[in-house]
């Protein structure tokens, strides 16, 4: 079978998977062996996802991974249906029961413009202008593939990064002239603590997670629009969780995002025609 071949036909098994809302056991043919090769896995599955594309979570590739592929972010993408907006109540968010599930506390950057189609290269300073303001949220991190995160970065990018959707906060006031040291944040689940960090624990903070999310998306031919949403990275790290318990993201100063886990729902049968807008 061609490497396109391949990849075709583990997209569309992760994309079946997720809109039927059922568990693979095992992951749906060979895993990815790089990164060009793992991203394509994921360019056809957001073609072939019928919604459309709003946003991109960025994640941490971890060391010895980092070294092997030369980065230490990958991307998965968010569509509109899958953002939320915090406004005091428990917001409904979905993970696949008998897959993966876990909840980040995140810096969520929307863009203020369009990135350049052309441009491949961006400096921090660079970035810090594509970014139109700052918000807490919450990245909800789910796969149908309960073994996502067991076999590095590759796979988990192959499955939509890992990512089931975008809980949007109260925006950070000020964001430009505040370290991201002073974002203190902490994350509960079930009421009980699981992580507290300040933003300053994402690598170069948020504004390095858009740097490189700016260059790997331009280098797909997928270059950020203007009001995109930017997961920047799990600040108080990745969470475990399942349906049926309640979560909580903190900041001091900030009001509180409330989240309710619930099993993912099947959704419209994919017509393997029409592929997603964006």
């Amino acid at each position: 079978m061609s490497s396109l071949a391949a990849a075709d036909a583990r997209a569309d098994a992760f994309v079946r998977a997720r809109l039927q809302a059922q568990p693979l056991t095992k992951y749906p043919g060979s895993m990815p062996e790089t990164l060009p090769e793992a991203y394509a896995i994921q360019n056809r599955a957001i073609r072939l996802w019928p919604d459309i594309l709003a946003g991109w979570k960025v994640g941490r590739i971890n060391p010895p991974w980092d070294d092997a592929y030369g980065t230490d972010r990958l991307a998965g993408p968010i569509f509109r249906s899958q953002i939320s907006h915090a406004k005091g109540a428990p917001v409904d968010c979905y993970v696949f029961d008998g897959g993966f599930g876990a909840v980040e506390s995140e810096i969520i950057i929307v863009t203020r413009c369009d990135a350049p189609a052309e441009k491949l290269r961006w400096t921090r300073e660079e970035a810090f202008e594509i970014a139109g303001s700052m918000h807490l949220g919450a990245e909800i991190a789910s796969s149908c593939f309960a073994g996502i995160n067991d076999h590095g970065p590759l796979v988990t990018i192959s499955d939509f990064g890992n990512n089931n959707g975008l809980v949007l906060g109260q925006e950070i006031v000020g964001w430009r002239d505040v370290p991201p040291a002073n974002w203190k944040m902490r994350t509960l689940i079930d009421g009980k603590e699981v992580g507290r960090a300040d933003a300053s624990a994402i690598p170069g903070g948020p504004i390095e997670s858009l740097r490189q999310l700016l260059e790997i998306s331009a280098a797909r031919g997928l270059p950020l629009r203007m009001g995109m949403y930017v997961s920047t990275g799990a600040v108080t790290g990745v969470h475990t969780a399942a349906p049926g318990q309640e979560a909580s993201i903190e900041a001091e100063g900030m009001e509180a995002i409330y989240l309710r886990l619930l099993p993912s729902r099947p959704v419209a049968t994919l017509a393997a025609s029409q592929p997603a807008k964006r």
